[in-house]
């Protein structure tokens, strides 16, 4: 018997025995499923590609080339990005989402810390490689993204039921692939109500996976936290369930001791060599590896690249624009 008419005949098998609803129901009165529980072999498809496309060139790239085999943002997951006080998590994280929305990949940023124009400035700057963008090149960098990036019009705190709300909207209505939530002290949950977090952190996980959709959670580290370049997951300020249920947790630090040597006049080779961002990925459920990624940090254009020579990104030139 060879090896397709074995599968044939499991497969078989597999659709005479998958559960259906009423089948449920007699388990479980209350079970309100549409009959998920299959054999195996239903997944046979997705098996085989998930060996011809590794986990590593699935997803979308974070916008440095160095980061491209080993770290993905894939549809149905959420990431953590946490960091202390000024350590540029938000920032970073809004070139990620403009390297996204240069692609063509729509993205909705929910940032209730600062407005739509603070946000999109910053993105502006990044994307023209200007300190101050003129008229011309703020139209460059809008007819670049097009109609990738959405912004959500709200500053200051407002109901996790309302979040998920902007959520739902960005996913069922506009088809957002990206969604940022900047931050969760922001999303009406006391910072000492753990199990509330809990629940947000759950509801957050299994949205993502049931739509497909990336959610990117902000983060902010406890106070007590070493603000280490080696801290992980466990610096997250609240409950630990918010790093467990996430796919991905990213880490971003601050090399302030450097900034510190630089404004006494130190500008030695040991000083410039090193790396004045730290983005330490402790975390990829669906990716095999973890690690640190030096980033340089350019004042003027509030870029970070990926290596020491501090050129700066050609963000239109290289990630193409609005598709």
């Amino acid at each position: 018997m060879d090896a397709l008419t074995a599968y044939e005949q499991y497969q078989a098998h597999a659709d005479s025995h998958t559960l259906t609803p009423a089948d449920l129901e007699a388990y479980e009165a209350d079970f309100t499923d549409d009959g998920r529980i299959h054999t195996a072999a239903i997944w046979r498809k997705d098996l085989v590609d998930h060996f011809n496309l590794p986990p590593e060139q699935t997803g979308d790239p974070l916008p440095w080339s160095k980061t491209h085999s080993l770290v993905r943002l894939r549809p149905g997951e959420v990431s953590v990005w946490h960091g202390g006080n000024g350590s540029g998590k938000s920032m970073l994280l809004g070139e990620v989402i403009l390297s996204l929305a240069l692609q063509g990949i729509p993205c909705l940023i929910a940032s209730m810390e600062m407005t739509p124009v603070q946000t999109l400035a910053r993105m502006c700057r990044q994307c023209t490689e200007k300190a101050v963008p003129s008229p011309m090149d703020v139209d460059r960098f809008l007819e670049g993204i097009g109609h990738n990036l959405w912004m959500y019009d709200q500053v200051g705190t407002v109901s996790s039921q309302r979040i998920f709300g902007v959520i739902r909207a960005a996913r069922e209505g506009w088809k957002m692939d990206h969604i940022v939530i900047d931050s969760l002290m922001k999303c009406g949950i006391h910072s000492d109500d753990l199990n509330a977090q809990k629940a947000f952190a759950d509801k957050l996980s299994t949205y993502a996976k049931d739509t497909g959709a990336h959610i990117h959670l902000v983060a902010h580290n406890r106070k007590s936290s070493g603000q280490q370049a080696g801290e992980d997951q466990y610096a997250i300020k609240g409950a630990s369930e918010i790093s467990d249920m996430a796919d991905n947790v990213f880490g971003v630090w601050r090399n302030r001791e450097k900034e510190r040597r630089r404004q006494e006049g130190d500008e030695s080779e040991d000083v410039m060599r090193q790396p004045d961002t730290v983005l330490n990925v402790t975390k990829q459920r669906h990716g095999e590896w973890e690690g640190r990624i030096l980033l340089w940090f350019h004042k003027g254009t509030l870029q970070y690249v990926g290596e020491n020579t501090r050129d700066t990104i050609p963000f239109l030139k290289v990630f193409g624009g609005a598709k």
